[in-house]
């Protein structure tokens, strides 16, 4: 019988530290208050805080006038009870359960921006669509090889190119190209290239197996790196770790610190491996293959062969590969002439977001880091529609504006893009490299925002 009149006790008396005396015979139920310092979001009205913080008129609720006697009678009522005793207005308490309204508007806001149609932007893009290239460079002995990928255009604004047995550094600025390496053994040449991330090294895969990495200010071999036993056709930086797929169906990465440089050996490709992209954060590798398949992997598990994702929609090889530069989970791939379908994937989840028939071999894929647009390039096609380069709206897929051709109908082969995202270079089976300005400057979203109208966006801000 004590303790149950110890337990009554308690209850009686635990209101008490945050609610005044008068409030212990009100049976309305109230939520958990907080406390002085954090306060209970109940008693937040945010609609009508966002409302008064952002609105422009000066005068909303009019200038207050008051007197002596009203501040008297104010104090009084602040400071007295209806019966004359102290009392303590200001007090944190929860809102009454009865009443209380949602306070959704925030979710609510970020919901009806995301479900806007991004294709509503496309009219914004039509009159930019060049439909002719800026410029035209002569590339002899370029590669006319669907499982080649020989050029870069790194962030020290020199473009990699390979034509034939010879490695080429060209300098887009000043309009100068200079021989970096060139392959001395005869039926050896270099089939894949990469620049680091610091624009330093620049990594060189060849048909006899070897991978090399080669400094583009001295020209000189910085490091020969074993393990390939076949053309290694594809490479990719991620910072210290270069990555390399081969037709000998392995996946290489190698720790270009290490003495002994190999971290990884992966064989789970069934056909030769001719693509292999490292995603923005750096832990998610894509790689792509001649088995039709494209492989998900987490960095750290990739010793184990244990796969984060596998997806087997496509119906030829699948060499063009890209992240999406503004959602690390979204994976653009492209399929060969049997297949011709542009796929985008989200590898979160494991999932084909869309489906887009090309109705030709996809042979390179970029993203536009300024518009939510993306090119591809396109070799043989089942149909008439081949040999071009089509711009498409993300994430509606809608084509922008009729597909730009290379001349005499040749393969668009290899597809890289300048540091700052404004310039596609594409290199065609007819030996020439094409300079396209079809991704347009950076759009103006600033307009007449002020700071303030940026720290009080309500729609930008992930903080709730």
């Amino acid at each position: 019988m004590n303790e149950i009149n110890n337990d009554n006790s308690l209850r009686r008396l635990e209101p008490d530290w945050y609610s005044p005396t008068r409030l212990l015979s009100n049976t309305v139920d109230y939520d958990f208050p907080g406390d002085r310092f954090i306060p209970n979001r109940s008693l937040m009205d945010l609609d009508q805080a966002h409302t008064l913080l952002t609105n422009r008129t000066n005068n909303i609720l009019g200038k207050p006038k008051f007197n002596d006697e009203y501040r008297r009678k104010m104090e009084e009522n602040l400071k007295l009870d209806v019966e004359g005793r102290p009392f303590r207005m200001l007090v944190f308490r929860g809102s009454p359960k009865s009443s209380r309204q949602s306070t959704r508007l925030i979710d609510e806001m970020r919901r009806s921006d995301e479900e806007i149609p991004l294709q509503t932007h496309d009219h914004r893009r039509h009159h930019k669509f060049r439909l002719k290239e800026t410029r035209i460079l002569d590339a002899p002995h370029l590669s006319d090889d669907y499982y080649s990928n020989v050029m870069d255009w790194g962030k020290s604004n020199l473009l990699a190119v390979v034509l034939g047995r010879k490695l080429y550094i060209l300098n887009d600025e000043v309009k100068k190209a200079q021989i970096l390496m060139e392959v001395k053994r005869e039926h050896d040449y270099p089939t894949s290239v990469a620049w680091s991330d610091d624009a330093k090294i620049v990594a060189v895969g060849c048909i006899s197996s070897k991978l090399q990495l080669w400094d583009a200010e001295t020209s000189k071999l910085v490091r020969d790196l074993q393990g390939h036993k076949s053309r290694v056709g594809c490479v990719a930086w991620n910072g210290h770790i270069l990555t390399s797929g081969s037709k000998d169906k392995a996946i290489i990465n190698h720790d270009v610190r290490a003495r002994n440089s190999v971290v990884s050996l992966t064989r789970v490709h069934r056909g030769e491996v001719c693509g292999v992209k490292w995603s923005s954060t750096g832990n998610v590798l894509a790689s792509g293959g001649n088995d039709n398949l494209v492989y998900i992997w987490d960095f750290c598990k990739m010793s184990s062969r244990h796969h984060m994702h596998k997806f087997n929609e496509h119906n030829a090889a699948v060499k063009a590969i890209a992240w999406c530069p503004y959602k690390s989970d979204v994976l653009a791939s492209g399929g060969g002439i049997n297949d011709g379908c542009l796929k985008i994937w989200n590898t979160k989840k494991g999932t084909c977001i869309s489906t887009t028939e090309t109705g030709s071999q996809i042979c390179g894929i970029q993203w536009n880091r300024h518009h939510k647009e993306i090119l591809s390039g396109h070799g043989f096609g089942t149909t008439e529609r081949g040999c071009k380069l089509c711009l498409w709206s993300y994430p509606s897929m809608a084509r922008i504006g009729e597909p730009l051709h290379h001349a005499n109908s040749s393969r668009v082969l290899h597809l890289t893009q300048s540091p700052d995202g404004l310039t596609v270079v594409s290199g065609g089976a007819d030996e020439t490299i094409r300079f396209w300005e079809i991704f347009g400057p950076p759009q103006d979203d600033s307009g007449n925002n002020t700071d303030l109208d940026n720290l009080l966006s309500l729609k930008a801000s992930a903080v709730r």
